[in-house]
């Protein structure tokens, strides 16, 4: 790698006499000085190792060995190495000389820049206090850690278990940490507790083998042998046991009682204690670009008013065309109860949406140049996550893993996940939405490890949305319904502008959020509430989907504009994609570049 050596190259002149030894040694300094980037590939490896020490989950996803034997650490301890660390590493970064290193060197050291710098605001933030939210928990992190890793090994399994024993101390860590919430005053609405404790209390089993994380041990490999199957199989189950479950437990009580007591009535983020600082970290996090909540309200509600005139006039042609009269109520309330647009089994569910995603790998050629080699599969959601769970997402495969990457359906109340939203909803979260965009990354190559694994939400979710729209153009929608169903997903992700600052700078309360999002789309009861609860539980996340779309489209038209005939639709795609998440600014200046070099 540059930047590195085996040897120290003076050492061959120890022997020399002295005058001639000076002269060696200023001659070999000039010599061996390292460049700007050789520089840089040195923080860049030091950040690397430095970041697999820190997130064993994420070094074992990236087929890292050596860390799956653990959780990561988030004591107080913790969290001021990180800060000391990463600080230093963006003084390091700031040293270098930009304009002695080439296009992809400069993209290296300004990604670095951007995640560190957003590290460290989070850290002084103490953002720990909160580690849980409708969508995402420490918990369901710590259950999914070692989920299609390879275990080929005896090895492998005792790591597993080792890491299962090592549930109590993280999940007590992050209990500390919610108490120091309690105690500040930053803690979660209790609209939203009353939500999730019942989902933790799920996994406090009497049988173990009950458990999610015992699945490994019933497939063992033949190659082991029966002794060994015992053995894993015994500790396996006794680590769960005595480890997890009373570490779930001990969650379950606490949110049940000192941390519902202690839960907030207020549900703006811009109530709790720094909270405007707080709220606006969280749209740098999640929109990449420093904006004022009241902007970006402002855009959301002109947005939903240019979906809605769409929407109106689907709704004409469909009275046109079918023995339908009605207007939007009339027409949403028809798709909310009509049998003919929901499953009657989870299978029935899981079938469809497999169908429409093999439609859409056909015609994937025809708007991309390049194409990942990972496949993936429609799966659903885990039932003991589902009740609590948004309609779908995606999870990306583990790289070297045992599985592809998964768009997880929500099959549990099917009267409530609608076939005609389905169509959007594969392109969103499969092809060619989070799962070509996502694997694209894995594999990029030449470029640093932590690029390939990087995820901002802007980019992946705005990415998303936008691949939904392109389904227009690739001809996946095949009726008015379908189409219908896109535009309500597109309102849903305007109205999250809406909600999201409304609720959590405007003064909105949950009632009024409900009701704008139920009045505007046509997203089932059930789904309405579920995502109203998620965008309490977690500011400014949900901003990152139209905003990072509005950008991506910003970005195509100025090329077609300014390309003209020459504009290859392929290539602009394949450009978007090809270096992987970058924050919206950085996008730009890439996509600039990409308009120029092809003008030429």
């Amino acid at each position: 790698m540059p930047g590195r050596t085996t040897a120290n190259p003076l050492r061959i002149f120890a022997i020399l006499p002295p005058i001639i030894t000076i002269i060696a040694v200023l001659m070999t300094s000039a010599v061996w000085a390292a460049t700007p980037g050789e520089q840089l590939q040195q923080v860049i490896d030091d950040h690397w190792q430095y970041s697999l020490r820190e997130d064993p989950i994420t070094a074992s996803r990236m087929g890292e060995k050596g860390y799956a034997d653990r959780l990561p650490g988030v004591a107080e301890r913790d969290r001021a190495r990180r800060l000391r660390a990463e600080k230093q590493f963006v003084a390091r970064l700031n040293k270098i000389d930009s304009q002695q290193l080439d296009t992809s060197e400069r993209v290296n050291k300004d990604l670095l820049t951007w995640v560190l710098k957003n590290s460290i605001e989070s850290n002084e933030l103490y953002l720990e206090r909160i580690p849980v939210n409708t969508f995402y928990s420490f918990w369901s992190l710590a259950l999914d850690a070692s989920n299609g890793l390879s275990m080929p090994r005896v090895a492998d399994y005792q790591d597993y278990i080792k890491r299962i024993r090592d549930f109590g101390r993280y999940f007590d860590e992050n209990l500390a940490n919610m108490r120091a919430g309690i105690k500040d005053g930053f803690v979660l609405p209790k609209i939203v507790v009353e939500g999730i404790a019942p989902t933790v209390r799920a996994q406090v089993y009497d049988d173990p083998t009950k458990s999610s994380l015992y699945e490994p041990f019933e497939n063992l490999p033949d190659s082991f042998s029966p002794a060994d199957k015992k053995r894993l199989q015994t500790a396996g189950a006794k680590a769960i046991r005595e480890h997890a479950i009373p570490a779930f437990d001990r969650v379950a009580t606490f949110l049940e009682g000192d941390y519902l007591n202690a839960a907030t009535v207020s549900l703006a983020a811009e109530d709790l204690p720094g909270g405007k600082d707080y709220y606006r970290h969280a749209i740098r996090t999640y929109v990449t670009v420093d904006m004022d909540p009241a902007e970006i309200h402002n855009i959301g509600l002109a947005e939903v008013k240019r979906i809605r005139g769409e929407m109106d006039e689907l709704i004409k042609q469909v009275n046109k065309e079918t023995d339908f009269d009605g207007g939007f109520d009339e027409f949403t309330e028809f798709l909310r109860t009509d049998p003919q647009f929901y499953a009657k089994t989870p299978r029935e569910l899981l079938k469809e949406a497999s169908y429409i995603a093999k439609r859409i790998d056909y015609r994937l050629p025809e708007f991309f140049g390049k194409l990942p080699r990972l496949p993936y599969g429609v799966v659903p959601v885990p039932a003991e996550i589902a009740p609590n769970y948004t309609t779908a997402s995606y999870n990306p495969a583990a790289i070297g893993g045992t599985r592809g990457g998964a768009y997880w359906v929500n099959t549990y109340a099917l009267d409530q996940r609608p076939l005609y939203e389905l169509v959007a909803l594969t392109l969103h979260e499969s092809v060619p939405g989070h799962h070509l965009q996502g694997a694209l990354s894995q594999e990029l190559e030449d470029v640093p490890d932590f690029r390939r694994n990087l995820y901002l939400s802007a980019f992946g979710e705005g990415w998303g949305l936008y691949s939904e729209r392109l389904g227009v153009e690739m001809g996946v929608y095949e009726n008015a319904y379908q189409q219908f169903g896109r535009l309500s997903y597109e309102m849903w992700r305007a109205c999250r502008l809406v909600i999201d600052t409304g609720i959590h700078s405007q003064g909105w309360t949950r009632q009024r959020a409900l009701d704008f999002l139920a009045d505007n789309t046509s997203l089932s009861k059930a789904n309405v509430r579920a995502e109203v609860d998620r965008y309490i539980s977690w500011p400014g996340q949900a901003l990152s989907y139209k905003m990072g779309e509005i950008k991506i489209r910003e970005l195509r038209a100025k090329a077609e504009k300014e390309l003209g005939d020459s504009f290859d639709l392929r290539a602009f795609h394949d450009a978007v994609l090809a270096n992987g998440a970058l924050p919206m600014e950085m996008l730009q200046a890439q996509m600039n570049r990409f308009i120029q070099k092809n003008k030429q």
